[in-house]
């Protein structure tokens, strides 16, 4: 029987005894990070290949894992065939705490260009590679090897302690978003993303935007009667108005607007000028069809009536969407009042296309479990830092429910590339600062 922590002096003698645990079977977070890896678990929406989309047999793997550390487990489909799993040890709400980390990961790309087997989980100079070994399923494993490393060291938490696994990160965080919504939340959370040791405690928030420019058809040969001064008699074709044309001044004004956003505002964790719009896609032509997309592209002889821009829009971690929506709809507004045209056929916005958006993070950097990271990767030899995250992940799902929400995990390098790794030293230093920062966070009984 596991020895109860009663008889243990202080948080720092609970820390020590569970680094012990840790170095005891140091290699515990590194096997269970081969045997992830070794699990294809690309994501549906980017490759559909049944052998390789297989979150399922991942579960499979953690749910079993999880249950051995006294958990409780709740496991549910997402989507059909794609399951999150959440495993939970009771304690109390007012110190609560849950780490997550994603199971699903991109595609390999050309296999050509790896040098070794992107699902073999080989071990080369310090080094584990693979697919989702740095992103991230060895950040998982080191949420998991943290807890596992406490209970062994017979601690008892007072807080609650759960840990997420879930799908779907890399299209949007969609199984984030529907542990969030069965009411899997806690009072602070660290989503355990490669942060190379260090604390990233903001994070913009992310819109994905539709703009569609509506004009009106008319054949190529007619265009001097849309460009000209014409005669405006009765018997004079009706002018067309080319989709294209107005996308192009559009697209400059936007670039001014972008420009202002990004020149005036800035957050002290995130080098300036990260609030950005993105022209991701744009598709012109005639028609407009049933999914929102033009349905003749390959006229150039017709006067185009559509044209459809897909914007990525990123905002700093002080905005609010409502903020930023307005703003950006009042710009389309002014824009279209400019014009006979458009003030008649104004320009359409659509908001959260293909249903993503990522609300911001903005946790204090003074917040407990940030200083209690830092000072324990320091103890550990490292040199952290606590700045801000440029990109997206889960932490902004929970940080939108009220969550305190902070990235924290290991190094490496291949995140959406060829021969990904994650390195070893790095990763066992991820679980001891992790067991470390759960006890400061949580306290014991």
């Amino acid at each position: 029987m596991p020895r109860k922590y009663a008889i243990m002096e202080s948080v720092e003698a609970a820390v020590k005894a569970a680094w012990a645990a840790i170095d005891r079977e140091r290699s515990y977070v590194t096997e269970l990070t081969r045997k992830m890896v070794q699990i294809p678990s690309v994501n549906p929406k980017f490759l559909k290949e049944p052998t390789q989309n297989r979150e399922g047999a991942v579960q499979d793997l953690i749910e079993p894992t999880l249950e051995s550390l006294g958990m409780a487990i709740d496991r549910w489909d997402v989507f059909p065939g794609r399951p999150n799993v959440v495993g939970q040890l009771a304690g109390s709400e007012k110190r609560s705490l849950l780490l997550c980390g994603h199971i699903d990961v991109v595609p390999i790309g050309e296999r050509s260009a790896w040098t070794m087997d992107p699902f073999g989980a080989e071990i080369k100079d310090g080094r584990l590679y693979g697919r989702g070994a740095i992103d991230m399923k060895s950040g998982l494993a080191a949420a998991i090897a943290a807890v596992r490393g406490i209970k062994a060291a017979g601690i008892e938490l007072d807080g609650r302690v759960s840990i997420h696994s879930v799908i779907d990160e890399e299209a949007g965080g969609f199984g984030a978003i529907d542990a969030v919504k069965r009411g899997h939340l806690a009072k602070a959370a660290i989503i355990t993303e490669p942060s190379w040791g260090n604390i990233l405690v903001s994070e913009g928030g992310l819109e994905w935007i539709r703009v569609t420019i509506t004009g009106r058809q008319g054949h190529s040969a007619w265009r001097y009667n849309e460009i000209w001064p014409q005669r405006d008699e009765p018997d004079r074709p009706a002018r067309a108005v080319n989709a294209i044309d107005i996308a192009a001044r559009f697209l400059d004004a936007l670039k001014h607007f972008e420009s202002s956003r990004c020149r005036y505002r800035q957050h002290p964790l995130l080098p300036p000028g990260m609030n950005t719009i993105n022209v991701g896609a744009m598709r012109a032509g005639a028609g407009l069809g049933r999914d929102g997309l033009p349905l003749v592209m390959t006229n150039p002889a017709i006067i185009p009536d559509v044209a459809v821009i897909d914007l990525d829009y990123k905002f700093l971690p002080n905005q609010t969407k409502e903020d930023v929506r307005s703003e950006f709809e009042a710009f389309v507004h002014h824009f279209c009042q400019q014009d006979l045209w458009l003030q008649q056929n104004p320009i359409k916005v659509h908001w959260e296309l293909s249903g993503l958006h990522f609300p911001p993070m903005n946790t204090p950097s003074d917040h407990p479990i940030a200083q209690s990271l830092f000072k324990r990767r320091v103890q550990l030899g490292g040199e952290p830092k606590i700045t801000g995250f440029i990109a997206v992940a889960d932490c902004a799902h929970y940080a939108g429910a009220g969550v305190d929400s902070m990235i924290y995990g290991a190094s490496g390098d291949g995140l959406h590339s060829s021969d990904e790794y994650v390195v070893i030293a790095s990763l066992e230093e991820t679980t001891k600062t992790l067991a470390a920062g759960i006890i400061d966070w949580c306290g014991i009984r």
